[in-house]
């Protein structure tokens, strides 16, 4: 079905969507996300409640129509799309082979903003990796990227493993960014460790106590917020 279902699928997204914007409420989303994308004005709630009518009877995607899908979002100006698109992935990501992280790296590193990187991030490179293990040394390329947002992707992406975390590559990411000039990598390393604490908060603690000389205190005041 691979065109044909993502004809089908942007077809009906378009058409659901656009009868719903809300000018007003478009307005305000794009001034909170500093005008850099121009928006429908459809609540979150609201987006994914008629994001499920739009596939509601198709049957489930191949992976070439889920690339085909979300690649087609990405090419629509309006933000609410992006965001289908990353919801479509959390829920196929069974679906996507290992190949399938190249075409998650161009969605990262175009229109990039933490709107769309961190569901990518948190919610589906991190379960792609997890289901290809191979592909944890592609996170290690990308934690030493030039591109601040697959740093960001690399840091997050196990933000939801809990006792599977490699440790070794949180803290090896963590420290090997930890002068990054960016506040969305500084924000980055914080947050994932804070995160992990709630699993180990020692390690996270002796981690920082190890390294507050080199971590930014964004990332420090981040990391210990709840230790």
């Amino acid at each position: 079905m691979t065109g044909k279902y993502a004809d089908i699928v942007v077809e009906r997204l378009v058409r659901t969507y656009s009868a719903a914007k809300d000018p007003e409420r478009a307005v305000r989303a794009a001034a909170y996300m500093r005008d850099r994308f121009p928006f429908l004005g459809l609540s979150i709630p609201g987006q994914r409640r008629l994001g499920r009518t739009v596939t509601a009877g198709l049957p489930a995607p191949g992976e070439d129509d889920l690339r085909d899908v979300v690649v087609a979002c990405w090419e629509l100006p309006e933000r609410e799309y992006q965001y289908f698109a990353c919801d479509v992935l959390r829920a196929q990501v069974a679906v996507a082979g290992p190949g399938f992280l190249a075409t998650t790296r161009t969605l990262i590193v175009t229109k990039s903003w933490w709107d769309t990187i961190d569901p990518l991030a948190t919610r589906f490179v991190g379960d792609l990796v997890r289901l290809h293990p191979e592909l944890a040394t592609t996170m290690d390329d990308w934690a030493g990227d030039d591109n601040m947002w697959l740093v960001r992707t690399a840091i997050l992406h196990q933000l939801h493993y809990g006792a599977a975390t490699d440790t070794d590559r949180l803290f090896g990411y963590c420290t090997r960014q930890a002068g990054h000039s960016d506040f969305f990598v500084r924000k980055a390393i914080g947050w994932a460790l804070r995160h992990y604490a709630r699993t180990d908060p020692e390690a996270v603690r002796s981690y920082v106590a190890r390294h507050a000389g080199s971590l930014s205190p964004l990332s420090v005041r981040e990391a210990t917020k709840h230790l």
